[in-house]
């Protein structure tokens, strides 16, 4: 490990070096791998580096990016080198100042902070390659257009096309292949038949031994030779047949074929005009190895085809030529695709693994949500659309990407949608509640599922708080969950200081589920190895949580994140959950706006339930005589008829919720004889248990009653009631009618002025 290096520059200057210099123990490097294509000087994401030229009539500069490199103000040769969160080739010029067109490129290749970054990138491009091969095929577009290049496409279009087929050739699946089919290749018995020395001849058949007696080139035996009284010469030479296995078959030569076209593709974009020095130089070594492939001895013995049979079952079937076939058929998809967004992942020499993380992140929830919702959305066939360079992929980071299905397979349809950068408006605005946004700024999650029951549409369900929206974001520099969730604070703002927002990404799953209406879940994605999810009580939403999805080969990374999602899908199918109904009495309580404000006094609690004047009621009744008044002071109950005659109290939700009873009598303008009701609600009574109390003149057989005692809440103690305000009061004979209103209407109609009742007692 050494912590400089001295760079020579002999092409703009005589003995000119460039010296780097690292800030940081084991962040400089020199690349002697020769299976790491890569630049050879070598430095660390994130990290800080000093620079110094030898003269200093020369400096350093960044085209693509200034701020990569920062220079003294008053010498230009000396200065810093900061990658930031550049991965990748970094194309650098040391330049005369004074002549800034003479200079000298050079390249410097930054390391990822990730170990396996290489092998994840590599991955997960091949991956991405599969995914649109696949769409291209679902959407029966045609697969058999040249692959010759277009001589106008610029360096990046080029890139982008050689990036997807390197990714192909450099995985795992593409080596393993080649391995299979070269030693256990297809091969044919072919039986020859050639002129063999009779002497040789161990055993002979038929055939041979009438070629023995009656061939040409006959020689005289001895008489005490075995042969002699059969005949008196025999042939030197008879026709004899072997057979051998024979490796020039039509599967190899396929394969042969298909190994030779990757060579000519990456050969035309090596020689083309627009092509630059990396993106040459990369080409070269997949070259290089596509000729070490075809220069092997197996390969040297295989012909060209003259047809190619695809129908082949072993070139179908047989391990090895299985997977020649199906990164063949790739091969000429995404040879022509264009991935627009692939400039965020590759340009300018850039290998942007977290970006590439986010954009593989998408395919493989659009995997999870297809097989957990059972979704088959024409929304998926959309992400590749023909483009005047070929076939474009409609996913680019920031561009909003959303993938629409239904669920009906349960005893509930719902609506499902899976959103790629949607993006949550803020609005504060009266009357907002209801609509889709955020309750602060705008915030753009990753990827937000949303789900909502059919028949509704997602703005019907966003009014009726019927919506439920998931969010998750992508964080490929997160390691380890621990660290993670349990973050030193003292070491957290030094990392915010450098840039490292470790954690403010948590802080964001918060802001999403606390910010972001109507969101029932926040979750970070993240390349490692545990799984955690924080419920807000006993169901599966809402919640917050982490989960490990590894980009690598031969796992399923994503089943936690499957068995989570199914059960959000068993929560859904819940029609009686915790999130149901707190969703359905949010709509309730806030569907008619703030309403008016209620500033008067009130208890807090009827005993030990809470107080709330919207669902708390109060019944109106009326005395008919004083000595009814006194029997209801004395015996601490209230009756009410049970027949269905207009003086009968109808039976519903507000009067099974009712917390008080106002009495009124004839004359009265106002009542202040409000009671608490108390005991375990109504009860029916015969006739006979009120003549037993002295009840004055029951009528009727039944009644119902209800325990009361004097209201003593200090809130009401000299408060007098206006009742004949109240809407469902009616005059006349039918005052006497029991009816019942909510607590918050009835406040309104207090008499402040206090004023006494006129009526009995």
């Amino acid at each position: 490990m050494i912590s400089r290096h001295d760079i020579h520059i002999d092409s703009i200057g005589d003995s000119l070096v460039l010296s780097i210099e690292q800030h940081k123990e084991h962040t400089l490097f020199v690349n002697d791998n020769p299976l790491i294509h890569e630049a050879k000087y070598q430095l660390k994401e994130g990290c800080h580096y000093d620079f110094s030229i030898s003269s200093d009539e020369y400096s350093l500069r960044c085209r693509f990016q200034d701020s990569i490199i920062k220079r003294h103000k008053a010498r230009p040769s000396l200065g810093t080198i900061q990658p930031n969160i550049f991965v990748g080739t970094l194309e650098l010029e040391v330049y005369e100042i004074k002549n800034e067109n003479n200079y000298a490129k050079l390249e410097l290749e930054v390391q990822s902070v990730k170990a396996s970054y290489r092998e994840d990138y590599r991955y997960m491009l091949n991956y991405i390659a599969q995914k649109c091969t696949d769409l291209i095929l679902q959407a029966d577009s045609p697969v058999s257009q040249s692959l010759e290049i277009n001589p106008q496409l610029d360096n990046d279009t080029l890139y982008q096309r050689f990036a997807f087929i390197k990714s192909m050739i450099e995985s795992e699946e593409f080596d393993s292949s080649i391995y299979k089919i070269m030693n256990t290749p297809s091969a044919r018995w072919v039986t020859k038949e050639n002129l063999s020395d009779s002497r040789r001849i161990k055993r002979f058949q038929n055939k041979q031994i009438r070629s023995l007696i009656h061939g040409t080139n006959q020689t005289r035996i001895d008489s005490d030779h075995p042969l002699y009284k059969v005949s008196n010469s025999i042939a030197l030479k008879v026709r004899s047949t072997e057979s051998y296995e024979d490796y020039d078959t039509n599967e190899n030569r396929f394969v042969k074929h298909a190994i030779d076209s990757y060579k000519q593709f990456c050969q035309e974009i090596k020689e083309h005009s627009n092509a630059k020095s990396n993106l040459k130089r990369e080409s070269k070594l997949i070259i290089e190895k596509l000729e070490n492939i075809l220069q092997s001895n197996f390969f040297k013995s295989i012909s060209r085809p003259t047809t190619l049979n695809l129908n082949s079952p072993l070139l179908q079937r047989k391990s090895g030529y299985r997977e020649q076939l199906k990164l063949w058929l790739q091969f000429d998809l995404a040879a022509r695709l264009v991935w627009e967004g692939g400039d965020e992942v590759y340009k300018a020499g850039k290998k942007d693994v977290a970006t590439l993380y986010e954009y593989w992140l998408f395919f493989m929830l659009l995997d999870v949500v297809k097989e957990v919702f059972s979704v088959n959305s024409s929304d998926i066939q959309d992400l590749i659309k023909p483009t005047k360079d070929g076939l474009g992929l409609q996913l680019r980071q920031g561009k909003f990407t959303a993938i629409s299905g239904q669920y009906n397979k349960g005893s509930r349809v719902l609506n499902i949608r899976l959103n790629y950068n949607k993006s949550f408006k803020g609005i504060n605005e009266v009357g907002g509640r209801h609509k889709e946004g955020s309750w602060t700024t705008t915030m753009r999650p990753d990827y937000t599922l949303s789900i909502w029951p059919q028949p509704l549409t997602d703005k019907q369900a966003e009014e009726q708080e019927q919506i439920v929206h998931i969010h998750f974001d992508a964080k490929y520099k997160i390691s380890n969950l621990e660290s993670f969730l349990n973050d030193d604070l003292d070491a957290r703002k030094l990392e915010n200081r450098k840039g490292m927002y470790k954690n403010a990404d948590l802080l964001k799953m918060h802001a999403y589920k606390d910010a972001i209406k109507r969101t029932s879940g926040a979750y970070v994605l993240y390349p490692g190895t545990e799984d955690k999810t924080l419920l807000g009580f006993h169901e599966i939403l809402p919640g917050l949580g982490a989960f490990a999805i590894a980009p690598k080969e031969g796992i399923n990374p994503t089943r936690k994140l499957e068995d989570f999602l199914n059960e959000v899908l068993s929560h859904f199918l819940n029609r009686s959950s915790q999130r149901e109904n707190i969703a359905s009495k949010t709509y309730e309580i806030t569907k008619d706006g703030m309403g008016n404000p209620l500033m008067e006094p009130l208890p807090e609690y009827v005993g030990k339930q809470k107080l709330i004047p919207n669902e708390a009621y109060v019944l109106v009744g009326y005395i008919k005589s004083k000595d009814h008044l006194e029997w209801i002071n004395k015996n601490q109950l209230y009756n009410f008829r049970t027949d269905t005659d207009k003086g009968a109290l109808k039976l519903n939700r507000e009067s099974f919720n009712a917390k008080y009873l106002l009495l009124h009598a004839g004359g009265d303008k106002s009542s202040n004889r409000l009671f608490t009701i108390v005991g375990n609600g109504f009860r029916v009574t015969k006739k006979s248990t009120l003549l037993r109390l002295n009840y004055p003149d029951p009528r009727q057989d039944n009644y119902l009653v209800i325990e009361i005692e004097p209201c003593i809440d200090k809130e009401f103690e000299s408060a007098n009631w206006n009742f004949k305000e109240l809407k469902r009061y009616k005059s006349g004979r039918a005052s006497a009618i029991p009816f019942t209103v909510s607590l918050r209407d009835f406040l309104e109609c207090a008499d402040n002025d206090n004023k006494k009742s006129t009526g009995i007692g």
